[in-house]
């Protein structure tokens, strides 16, 4: 229990419109939106004047406290999520991803991440979960997981990562057609994960070991394929699908080829692919860098950030997340000679609100409700959380953001939240 709150003079921001208005919160629940709320003596009072009123945002990819590859993620949902709060993000939604190769069943992995985020979170999440691979119990444990009783609306599939968390086409197009049945959403990783194991060898007997191999080996049209690849998949099966992290004009190209032929399909941009190129691959510095090593790596195109901004005001891309992953360069270290053992991954979830603005409200690509619905409430809407969350409304949450669209602030290691 909070005193109650009221929020004076400033600019209520939406997704379908802007107003001047006060907002009064009780007990975490906006409960009133009017001209002039005249505070009473036990509220607390915050003045706005010249200020946006926001939805917080909703970071729909993140990876916290992951295990992978014999190390885990830096940001754990504390560190993770008290970095996201402090960047404007009130929500985030992780991915849970169960060892199946060892028999763990959806609901003992759901179960686990649970154990790791509930003592530690500081503001609201949801789990996606991972399908790594079809077992015949696997269509009786989505349709468990997807009850109340657990509440999933989504299950990830990664076209990467052979021999760990890949799954094969055959066995991703029974899930979606499971997905469909149980009205869940797909959610896709697209790279040829076959393709980049060859090339990954290829690279690696011509001498190629630092982490230019990493983008060589996957070059852009390999997500683009894929992203075409799991449409198609998921249209035969009658399924939504949603593309995560889309980082080439390509994948965003074979999304919008898709949309127009009726398909229900979602892109996901990401902050560090609105922000960065792939030049830095090429740094002579390795561990400058093997710090950008992420999958699907940056474009190599230095037009695609902003094409990808143009295509999120335009419609054609929906909503971005940051796929924050964080690891330390000890942990990047483990790839020197190897660049295929970089772990992949950078952060994010601090800087999204900052850089979307950055990059489309004060570049002049978009307004600001456009803003609201690519960092808050288009994810809200997706996952069945709207207008609980990425609203300004009463009876909303009150996760609200007070922005100053004036202010400006350098990124920096010094100042961030986050552990890494």
């Amino acid at each position: 229990m909070s005193p109650p709150l009221v929020i004076k003079n400033g600019t209520v921001v939406n997704d379908d419109g802007m107003f001047k208005a006060d907002v009064l919160v009780k007990n975490g629940i906006i409960v009133e939106i009017s001209p002039n709320i005249i505070p009473l003596p036990d509220m607390e009072l915050i003045d706005a004047s010249d200020r946006l009123v926001i939805p917080g945002g909703i970071d729909p990819h993140t990876h916290m406290q992951m295990p992978y590859m014999g190390e885990v993620t830096k940001d754990d949902f504390l560190k993770g999520t008290e970095a996201a709060v402090a960047g404007g993000t009130t929500m985030i939604i992780d991915f849970c991803c169960p060892d199946h190769r060892n028999g763990e069943s959806l609901m003992a992995g759901y179960a686990r991440w649970r154990s790791w985020a509930d003592p530690k979170v500081c503001c609201d999440y949801g789990l996606s979960v991972a399908i790594t691979m079809w077992r015949p119990e696997t269509a009786d444990q989505m349709a468990v997981i997807t009850s109340p009783e657990f509440g999933v609306n989504s299950f990830k599939f990664y076209m990467a990562y052979e021999g760990t968390l890949m799954v094969k086409d055959d066995e991703m197009y029974r899930a979606m057609q499971e997905c469909a049945k149980l009205r869940a959403l797909a959610r896709v990783h697209a790279e040829n994960g076959a393709v980049i194991k060859e090339k990954e060898k290829d690279l690696l007997a011509k001498g190629v070991t630092g982490p230019e191999g990493h983008t060589q080996s996957r070059p852009e049209e390999i997500e683009a394929e894929a992203t075409n690849r799991a449409c198609v998949l998921a249209a035969q099966a009658n399924c939504p699908v949603y593309i995560v992290h889309v980082m080439t004009k390509g994948a965003a190209a074979a999304i919008s080829h898709h949309r127009s032929l009726g398909s229900i399909v979602f892109g996901e941009p990401i902050a560090a692919g609105l922000a960065l190129d792939g030049s830095h691959y090429y740094d002579e510095d390795w561990l400058h860098a093997a710090r950008y090593v992420m999958s699907p790596p940056l474009s190599r195109d230095p037009t695609t950030p902003e094409l990808l901004m143009k295509l999120l005001a335009s419609g054609e891309l929906h909503l971005t997340g940051t796929d924050n992953c964080t690891y330390d360069c000890r942990q990047k270290s483990l790839g020197k000679g190897n660049f295929t053992k970089i772990p992949n991954g950078i952060n994010g979830v601090e800087d999204r609100m900052s850089v979307v603005w950055e990059k489309g409200v004060h570049s002049g690509h978009i307004d600001p409700m456009r803003y609201v619905a690519i960092t808050s409430s288009t994810a809200a809407k997706i996952f069945n959380i709207y207008p609980k969350k990425g609203r300004i409304a009463v009876g909303s949450d009150a996760d609200i953001v007070i922005f100053n669209p004036n202010a400006y602030r350098i990124i920096s290691k010094d100042t961030h939240h986050h552990v890494s």
